[in-house]
């Protein structure tokens, strides 16, 4: 059983029988009535939650506020739909007369058949008026496509926006799992530093040989290599956050924790599927894109008609300025303009219209299962990194416990030193690994929060 969303656009409604856009087919997308599972179904969903309520870290919120007052990509999106706003405004003129203004004077001799130079002086004043029939509707189409591309403008701009937070959320964990890591590695080299000048003293104390000294040298360099790479990934990770934020490379300052919401962790309320279509506004772009391609099929098709015009000019007109005003002026033009043959070069050009407009279709039915796809993926990637987290934890707990007894059996002369090192590393490898799971979890969790559409309101 499937729940079939229809999409139809509004535009469609307001088109005549002439518009040549009648047969056009409409936008369609299938998905399953059970597309998330029953557990996560709710009538509410995360998405609704403002991104400064789901994100409450506050140094997160502060960076966030930044790149989006500051991000360039986003500053050259809200450019372009003041440029859209102002096409919009054209679209919509053009359905209104035209007046315009004349003020001309001009002076002309004539000497036909040698009979004397007369002169010809002329004053003029006119307001020729020019109107376009709008008779087969290609004004009203593109208006129509004028509006609809200036919405969408708007609506690739709340994308980005909801793009923007998302990386910047992204990069800001990871900034935070690298510092963790490294701080991870620097108390293990502290505590194979405190390994190593013990076996050296027993080493030369002669109570050990020297291979369990050489393996507690090369237990302490293994960790110490680590750390000029992750200094190099947390300066590195730091200015690409900077970056983001639309400013030059600096120390970000603040207190950095984990701060998410605890209680969306717990139960995740995804909505219904078809919400999806509304909350996305990359997907409501898409469909002002593909209802701007729909007014250019029938802007197209109005071209194949002729153009009829009106014009009508008031003025005065005299010889002289003395009595200028009392010699009215009144001109009155009617014109019908097109092609007689064009070889089907406007046939043709309606016909490429189509199909611009099938391949939007397409597009927006493309994006549609794209977001879909991508919600899906995320739940079942979340669901995951919570389970891995959780088994991550119980492991580093029996690595640590590992690590006392070890070393308790180890001083009771009933275990090798080789084992104690060996439980140390597995300890250092699980508590990494923890760091790791956290950061994947909360990833997962931003790249749901995103896929569902929240984040740019």
């Amino acid at each position: 059983m499937k729940l079939m969303t229809y999409i139809t656009l509004a535009v469609s409604l307001a088109l005549t029988a002439c518009s040549g856009t009648k047969n056009l087919v409409t936008a369609r997308t299938d998905m399953p009535e059970t597309f998330v599972p029953s557990a996560y179904a709710d009538s509410i969903s995360i998405a609704d939650v403002a991104w400064w309520e789901f994100y409450t870290d506050p140094t997160l919120t502060k960076i966030m506020k930044i790149a989006l007052e500051n991000n360039r990509d986003l500053l050259k999106a809200a450019s372009r739909i003041e440029q859209m706003r102002e096409l919009y405004g054209v679209q919509k003129a053009n359905l209104l007369p035209q007046v315009g203004l004349n003020v001309g004077y001009s002076h002309e001799t004539n000497n036909y058949n040698g009979t004397g130079t007369k002169n010809d002086p002329e004053h003029d004043l006119k307001l020729p008026i020019t109107w376009e029939m709008n008779l087969w509707g290609a004004m009203f189409h593109a208006r129509n496509a004028g509006k609809a591309r200036y919405i969408a403008s708007e609506e690739d701009y709340r994308a980005m926006r909801m793009e923007l937070i998302a990386e910047v959320a992204t990069v800001y964990v990871r900034l935070l799992s690298l510092e963790n890591e490294l701080a991870i590695v620097k108390r293990t080299l502290h505590t194979r530093q405190e390994s190593l000048d013990q076996a050296r003293i027993r080493f030369e104390g002669g109570l050990t040989s020297e291979t369990v000294y050489q393996q507690a040298k090369v237990e302490y360099s293994t960790a110490a290599s680590m750390i000029p790479d992750l200094e190099l990934r947390v300066t590195s990770t730091r200015n690409a956050l900077t970056l983001l934020m639309g400013e030059y490379p600096h120390e970000i300052l603040g207190e950095r924790t984990f701060e998410f919401n605890t209680a969306l962790q717990d139960k995740l309320p995804l909505g219904v599927p078809s919400d999806l279509l509304k909350r996305r506004p990359d997907l409501r772009g898409a469909e002002q894109r593909l209802k701007a391609a729909m007014a250019d099929v029938g802007m197209s098709y109005a071209d194949r008609f002729p153009s009829i015009k009106i014009g009508f000019t008031p003025g005065f007109e005299n010889d002289a300025l003395t009595n200028f005003f009392k010699s009215p002026f009144t001109y009155v033009v009617g014109s019908i303009a097109g092609s007689v043959f064009d070889f089907g070069r406007k046939k043709r050009k309606y016909k490429a219209s189509i199909a611009v407009y099938d391949q939007t279709r397409y597009e927006y039915e493309q994006a549609v299962m794209k977001a879909f796809t991508e919600v899906n993926t995320a739940v079942t990637a979340y669901s995951g990194y919570q389970k891995n987290r959780r088994l991550m934890i119980e492991l580093c707990e029996a690595a640590a416990k590992y690590v006392n007894l070890a070393r308790l059996q180890y001083r009771g002369g009933t275990l090798n030193y080789i084992d104690v090192l060996d439980a140390q590393r597995r300890y250092f490898n699980a508590q990494i690994g923890v760091n790791n799971a956290m950061r994947d979890e909360y990833l997962a969790l931003i790249n749901l929060y995103k896929a569902l559409g929240g984040g740019w309101n």
